[in-house]
């Protein structure tokens, strides 16, 4: 239950603050973006994080009660898929959080969002669809288990 309680916010959550940034970006209002990127932030520290945490910890916990080798093709392909949607997601944290910096400043001061919020927010996305796309196969895998 813990280990699909985790995914789940872990899946959710990505996609959810994904979706309303994306679409704030679109709104073209410095205010909503502030607001919202700071908002993104935080869901990543309070709820994705945890989640990361626990679903390796919980699924190595799973495997050894079920006594599935580590070397099942599918457990290898979702290992590598989970570390591939981490390594897209650190950067993207990192972006947020500068993107979250320059948009409050920009809001503050009154003036447009600075070409580099709007580069950050392109890697940001860029770097967000393979991670969803991994994550996606993972449930896949998780769920089939196919041998």
């Amino acid at each position: 239950m813990i280990h699909i309680i985790s995914s789940v916010v872990l899946v959710g959550t990505g996609f959810g603050t994904a979706f309303y940034l994306f679409f704030a970006n679109r709104s073209g209002s410095t205010e909503a973006i502030a607001v919202v990127s700071r908002l993104v932030v935080r869901a990543d520290w309070w709820f994705t994080t945890p989640a990361v945490i626990v679903q390796p910890l919980s699924g190595a916990y799973m495997l050894h009660l079920a006594g599935y080798p580590l070397n099942s093709p599918w457990i290898v392909a979702s290992a590598a898929l989970y570390l591939f949607a981490g390594a897209c997601w650190l950067p993207v944290v990192w972006y947020q959080i500068r993107m979250s910096r320059t948009a409050m400043a920009a809001h503050e001061r009154g003036t447009p969002l600075p070409a580099s919020y709007w580069r950050d927010a392109r890697r940001w996305e860029y770097l967000g669809y393979p991670a969803f796309a991994a994550m996606v196969a993972v449930f896949a895998l998780m769920v089939f288990k196919p041998m």
